[in-house]
């Protein structure tokens, strides 16, 4: 039989280990309600491939770029950002660390001025990425985008995968490869 002291000790020795415990139990939870609600929210954000989509475009250097044809090759990442956007200062070198390492990339740069002040931008940040401007947000309205910066992964010119917000460089990899695998 045990004393009362013996019962508190233990109890004490309980306490602890009930409260770590209960600790790593919210954190999950909140873990997973943040997991949730980001998917929802950016399932709800991303990108939708017009029906008619025109894949045929011209970057900001008079380059035909044919985003259909690059991307029966390889799946191949539509960035949608603007030189306006906070988080696409982020976002942009991430993007640019990708296509140095030979994926398929195009930018799209929505609302960023004329081509000589976009040029200007990209200069001054070393980006070397290929860049379509998007004066007007028309190729971006077409897409259905609602913010920047946005993803898009096509294969065989089909749409397989769109986000949106901040994605670091491994997810943009793992998304290219499993658009190649599956």
């Amino acid at each position: 039989m045990t004393t009362d002291i013996e019962q508190t000790e233990l109890k004490a020795k309980k306490q602890p280990k009930r409260k770590i415990i209960s600790i790593l139990k919210t954190i999950m939870l909140y873990g997973l309600m943040f997991v949730v609600i980001y998917s929802v929210v950016n399932w709800w954000r991303q990108p939708i491939m017009p029906a008619n989509p025109q894949l045929q475009l011209t970057d900001y250097q008079g380059q035909t770029i044919d985003l259909a044809a690059m991307s029966h090759e390889r799946p191949t990442l539509v960035y949608f950002w603007g030189m306006w956007c906070s988080v696409c200062s982020f976002t942009s070198p991430t993007i640019n660390k990708l296509a140095a390492d030979n994926y398929p990339v195009v930018t799209v740069a929505v609302q960023s001025g004329s081509n000589q002040e976009l040029r200007g931008y990209l200069d001054q940040h070393q980006f070397d990425f290929t860049t379509i401007n998007d004066q007007q947000g028309n190729i971006f309205a077409d897409w259905q985008g609602q913010i920047t910066p946005s993803y898009v992964v096509l294969e065989n010119g089909e749409m397989t995968q769109g986000l949106t917000g901040i994605q670091p460089l491994w997810s943009l990899k793992l998304r290219l490869w499993l658009a190649s695998v599956f």
